[in-house]
């Protein structure tokens, strides 16, 4: 990238009856925001028309075909398709999921080619974007699956860092995932993002335990006692700073993470109900480990309020300012390691 381009920030709109298009157009209606960024949205004339007309929106639009034809100071829209689709604002519809894996893997095909430098992803509907081609839990799983690395789920603000050690799966199935080494490994990729994406030089991590009063020493689990302390001493040992298990049921309630650079929950909800309790709508899922940056914003599609205007576009504008963040963040620090001062 040249030093006179803007940061390029590929966009996909996720599902075509949800909120997405309509927090994208309302983050560039500032044209402020093109100070930051050059922004590509993955879609078609077609449908950004639509949503402008159905919401009154006025935001001012650049039709490209190819990616070699984008222009810096404009909201950039490149057609992925042109075929007419039937839109309908507030209806998880088959067309809105088979149009939002067009958008999404046309947009990551431009991520490895580094035609843009970072992606966004709005909301999918995670259950009609299922197909021959997309059978995946959802965006983290398919982006691992696309991309070199591998996935930490990280739901973030600037003052609070949760990670998953397990991502989308059956909460049945949560006990038998947990291993020494999946803790391990997910430990290594916070620890790393943290240090190259976040410029922290010494994180501290906390990691929850599985079981409730992390199993009171075999009374409600024994989990706790024979994988996740031993693994997280391992850890210690090699020099990270990471401490735990700490009961999840008090952890968030006593304030207890401001201690730490960030937090690893063993699962879904066990870290994203306080996460969204404590910052809802103004939080970011960033897509750590990969060897490409990915955010989104920390909701979903929203049907219920689609079409109408009033959806919230903080948490969008938000993953976009993270996904830049991070963008030179990372790039500062692959500088400084590959021309760190020899010592003699």
């Amino acid at each position: 990238m040249k030093k006179s381009e803007k940061i390029k920030v590929g966009i996909s709109i996720g599902d075509l009856n949800g909120i997405g298009v309509e927090i994208i157009l309302k983050s560039f209606e500032d044209t402020r925001m093109l100070d930051f960024c050059t922004p590509i949205i993955f879609a078609s004339n077609k449908v950004i028309s639509y949503h402008k007309k159905a919401l009154e929106l006025h935001t001012n639009v650049h039709g490209i075909d190819t990616l070699d034809k984008i222009a810096h100071g404009k909201l950039n829209l490149m057609n992925v398709w042109r075929e007419m689709i039937d839109i309908e604002l507030g209806k998880a519809t088959e067309i809105s999921g088979k149009f939002a894996f067009e958008s999404l893997q046309s947009a990551t095909q431009a991520l490895n080619n580094e035609d843009i430098d970072v992606l966004v992803t709005a909301p999918i509907n995670k259950q009609n974007i299922q197909s021959d081609n997309f059978q995946f839990q959802g965006h983290t799983e398919y982006l691992e699956k696309n991309i070199t690395g591998e996935s930490l789920m990280i739901l973030m603000t600037d003052s609070l860092k949760i990670g998953l050690i397990t991502g989308h799966i059956p909460v049945s199935k949560v006990a038998e995932t947990i291993t020494t080494e999946l803790i391990e490994k997910k430990v290594e990729i916070m620890h790393k993002t943290l240090v190259q994406d976040f410029n922290i030089a010494k994180p501290k991590i906390a990691v929850l335990g599985l079981n409730p009063h992390c199993g009171d020493h075999g009374v409600i689990g024994n989990e706790d006692d024979e994988i996740v302390s031993p693994a997280i001493q391992e850890i210690y040992k090699s020099g990270k700073l990471v401490f735990g298990p700490y009961a999840a049921d008090s952890f968030f309630g006593t304030e207890n993470y401001k201690k730490f650079d960030a937090v690893l929950a063993m699962y879904h909800d066990q870290g994203l109900a306080p996460f969204k309790t404590l910052s809802f709508g103004n939080g970011v899922n960033f897509t750590a480990g990969l060897d490409k940056i990915r955010t989104s914003p920390d909701h979903g599609t929203a049907y219920e309020i689609a079409g109408k205007g009033v959806a919230n576009n903080n948490s969008f504008k938000e993953a976009l300012f993270a996904a830049l963040s991070i963008f030179k963040t990372r790039n500062e620090y692959k500088f400084l390691v590959k021309n760190k001062l020899k010592v003699n």
